[in-house]
């Protein structure tokens, strides 16, 4: 199996913009639209196009993604992937060759974990069983109860990758930083539980729908604007 390559497109120009108005954010958006764009319809084929292995490599991604830099933890999936671990590996095996990643002992864990969730006479059939839901919402409720390691904002990120969570908040540091910027919320939150989570949640779809930006879209445009580039 081989992992899907997914390039970072830098946008340098995105991260010196100014953000402070309904003005600034047109005029980002206008910057990042059409590489956003198309970002975005990559995600929507994944579910298409990807095998179970390929869409459980997402799901072991955003496992790793908890304080490391996305490019890192996607370095890390190719790792394991090329080593012919993520289907098989032990999680020392695994934890061995991810030492750049941050936590990479339990996130190892995590990730056996997980495949033994969706593990059927040996092979992996994660597409099944994500299917079975009948909403996005639905389904990230499972995962959050189900497997280590991800909470809302990881299960998010891991459904709007796969193209099958593209309305659901990811709500990252910076996402929040740029949200309290923009009115949407007035202070950074102590802590995210359930309620906070879907409250902001709400809130950032009610400002995407106002400004006909959707969520998908708006995430990585403001992901665009504190990092400089679109990954994943």
């Amino acid at each position: 199996m081989k992992t899907i390559k997914i390039d970072y497109i830098e946008l340098p120009k995105a991260k010196t913009l100014p953000l402070q108005n309904m003005q600034d954010l047109r005029n980002l958006w206008n910057v990042t639209k059409t590489d956003i764009e198309k970002r975005v319809k990559h995600f929507e084929n994944i579910w298409k196009t990807a095998c179970d292995e390929e869409i459980f490599a997402e799901l072991s991604f955003c496992l790793f993604t908890p304080q490391s830099k996305a490019v890192s933890c996607w370095k890390a999936v190719n790792l394991v992937t090329d080593k012919g671990l993520l289907l098989n590996g032990k999680a020392a095996e695994i934890a061995g060759i991810i030492n750049f990643v941050r936590f990479r002992n339990n996130k190892a864990k995590y990730l056996v974990e997980a495949r033994k969730l969706f593990t059927e006479n040996g092979k992996i059939k994660i597409k099944n069983k994500l299917k079975s839901f009948k909403n996005p919402q639905e389904t990230r409720e499972w995962i959050v109860k189900n497997i280590k390691g991800i909470g809302y904002k990881e299960a998010g990120h891991f459904l709007r990758n796969t193209g099958l969570g593209l309305e659901l908040a990811i709500l990252d540091r910076h996402i929040l930083k740029n949200l309290i910027v923009l009115g949407v919320i007035k202070e950074m939150p102590k802590s995210l539980t359930k309620a906070i989570y879907l409250d902001i949640e709400a809130k950032m779809q009610n400002f995407c729908n106002k400004v006909k930006v959707p969520m998908a879209h708006m995430d990585l445009l403001l992901w665009a604007r504190q990092a400089g580039g679109i990954f994943k």
